[in-house]
């Protein structure tokens, strides 16, 4: 089932395909993503992608820098990223923003270190080129009509399907950036209790890590725009599965949410087609419009699981995507928080009896609830701040028993950091930007460009 080209003809080989993700605990990674937005320092512009100090040439420089171990990837002889030699890759999102997707890693030592080299390659092109880097969930001064599209064939069909399926779409693809961490699981019973702690959680950690209270140069009235914006995006394929709390949820239930996604594209060659809004079980069942009798094979449906955008994703590992982009600490204490609560037996024990009895209805209505109010929110019955306050002590000992030290003999419990300051305070990331607005920054945004840059 590895090789992409192996042709799909039942939905068992799918269920099979996730199956194959399950590792012993010995073989457990972590893998951290995380965006920023890239800003001309003079004017405080978007970055295109071509010209002298645009994206293709930083692209290129940043292949320099790492050198001969990175390898360009281009698209209809365009570079849109690459992969840095180390197992990760750097990849262009729609509007400019830069991602770094990690290798698998082993510990958090090695993640943050991971973070820290990336950053300091980005910051030596950047600066080069009169380019900064802005770590914030949702880009505080342009329009959506000021900013540039990248040159990749998804991006232009998913640009014309999103105005149909939702208000903010756009939003999400141009303006928006997050941290993410990807994590595995032993089989389909530890898959199941890590999918529904999380899910039920991920208000929580979006409340933790609210940083985006600003849109078109002033406060937006929501302390994560982001997470706001991905409430009308497109429900389709976005929020929260109702089947992950069902009693008999598995990979199988999982396969059935995945195949009734709509379809964006296939990929052919370097080129997209376009099959947005499409049935995917069509597909399978030989009776896709346009390509009848040909079965899809693995690599149509691993482009086609990349569509689906709920708060967690299960792919042959699990993702959280709650989070605001924020801090080059805070690219830490994401991982930190959930490796905590999820890779510890005794914490993601804890972590699910805390929110055993919330539903997908409780977790849809806290989305929205923590995108405006952050930890002052609601998740069902609970206030977001006493979830917060408790996970992450479960989170703090989930890590101090994994007894996983630096060459300086500190554990992994120092990444909590930045969340232990936002529990002390009582105030998220943006709400402390929020009081520099209205103070001392005097209502002048581009103040965030300085206080936000890596």
């Amino acid at each position: 089932m590895g090789h992409i080209n192996v042709m799909i003809t039942d939905k068992d080989q799918l269920v099979e395909w996730i199956a194959s993700g399950a590792k012993p605990s010995g073989e457990w990674r972590i893998g951290t993503e995380h965006e920023k937005f890239l800003f001309h320092r003079d004017g405080l512009r978007p970055v295109t992608y071509d010209g002298d100090q645009g994206i293709e040439a930083m692209l290129h420089a940043l292949c320099k820098a790492i050198g001969d171990k990175a390898t360009p990837i281009t698209e209809n002889g365009k570079i849109i990223g690459l992969k840095d030699g180390d197992g990760g890759s750097v990849s262009l999102e729609p509007g400019g923003q830069l991602e770094l997707s990690g290798a698998p890693l082993v510990n958090l030592h090695e993640t943050c270190a991971e973070t820290g080299r990336h950053l300091r390659h980005m910051r030596m092109v950047s600066s080069a080129l009169g380019v900064g880097m802005l770590g914030i969930g949702f880009q505080p001064k342009w329009d959506r009509d000021d900013t540039p599209w990248m040159p990749k064939g998804r991006y232009q069909i998913m640009r014309n399907h999103m105005p149909k399926v939702g208000t903010m779409g756009l939003d999400m693809m141009l303006r928006s950036c997050t941290v993410q961490v990807n994590l595995d699981y032993a089989d389909e019973e530890d898959m199941r209790k890590k999918f529904r702690a999380s899910l039920a959680l991920q208000p929580v950690a979006t409340a933790l890590f609210a940083n985006s209270p600003f849109k078109n140069g002033k406060p937006s009235g929501w302390l994560s725009t982001r997470a706001h914006v991905w409430t009308d995006t497109d429900n389709a394929r976005c929020g929260v599965p109702d089947c992950v709390f069902d009693p008999a949820f598995g990979y199988e239930q999982w396969i059935d949410y995945i195949l009734d996604v709509p379809m964006y594209f296939l990929h052919r060659g370097e080129d997209y087609v376009d099959v947005a809004g499409k049935s995917f079980r069509n597909y399978l069942a030989g009776t896709l419009e346009g390509f009848e009798g040909q079965p899809p094979n693995l690599a149509d449906f691993e482009d086609h699981i990349t569509t689906a955008f709920p708060e967690v994703r299960l792919k042959q590992y699990l993702e959280m995507r709650g989070a605001d982009s924020g801090s080059w600490a805070n690219i830490c204490a994401l991982p930190a928080y959930w490796v905590g609560l999820l890779y510890d037996e005794e914490a993601l024990h804890e972590a699910a009896a805390l929110v055993c009895d919330i539903g997908a209805k409780d977790v849809m209505a806290g989305r929205l609830s923590v995108a405006k109010d952050g930890l002052r929110g609601k998740l069902g019955p609970y206030d977001v701040y006493d979830l917060a306050a408790k996970t992450l002590d479960l989170a703090f000992s989930g890590l101090r028993r994994r007894c996983i030290f630096d060459d300086s003999g500190n554990d992994e419990t120092g990444f909590l950091q930045p969340l232990r300051t936002v529990i002390s305070s009582k105030k998220t990331p943006a709400e402390i930007m929020l009081e520099h607005y209205h103070g001392d920054w005097a209502k002048n945004i581009d103040q965030v460009f300085t206080s936000n840059q890596y």
